[in-house]
């Protein structure tokens, strides 16, 4: 199980730095426009938190797999993870239109694949606590 947590550490710090580039890639600067500036700022102080958190939890699995695994506080750390993971493959089908995605080669493989890392994701998390 420690190597799907050092799997899952490299994934989660890449998808941390993929962060990067949304305000680019989804054209921010002229998206955002029409909102106030409380709420522009929100968007961008919160995707830099989404993705601090998100290359925190990738160094912890990277770093201390053996003591998430094995110890009664690291099965608890890892329920946590597994519950927030299943809620965001929830919302990868509930939370977003399938218009985003439905239609469109590129949009639909990458629903596909955040699909599959979210499963992924809860599942190993789930199973260290579980067993």
């Amino acid at each position: 199980m420690e190597i799907h947590y050092k799997i899952i550490g490299i994934l989660l710090i890449a998808l941390a730095f993929v962060h990067v580039i949304f305000p680019k890639y989804f054209k921010w600067e002229k998206e955002l426009k029409s909102l106030s500036l409380i709420n522009r700022q929100i968007m961008k102080v919160h995707t830099f938190f989404i993705a601090l958190v998100v290359f925190l939890i990738g160094l912890l699995c990277l770093t201390s797999a053996n003591e998430l695994i094995n110890t009664e506080l690291g099965k608890k750390v890892s329920l946590g993870f597994g519950i927030f993971w299943s809620f965001r493959l929830i919302i990868q089908f509930f939370g977003y239109s399938s218009k985003l995605w439905k239609g469109k080669k590129m949009e639909t493989i990458v629903h596909i694949i955040f699909s599959i890392l979210w499963a992924y994701l809860s599942y190993v998390f789930m199973k260290v606590y579980l067993t």
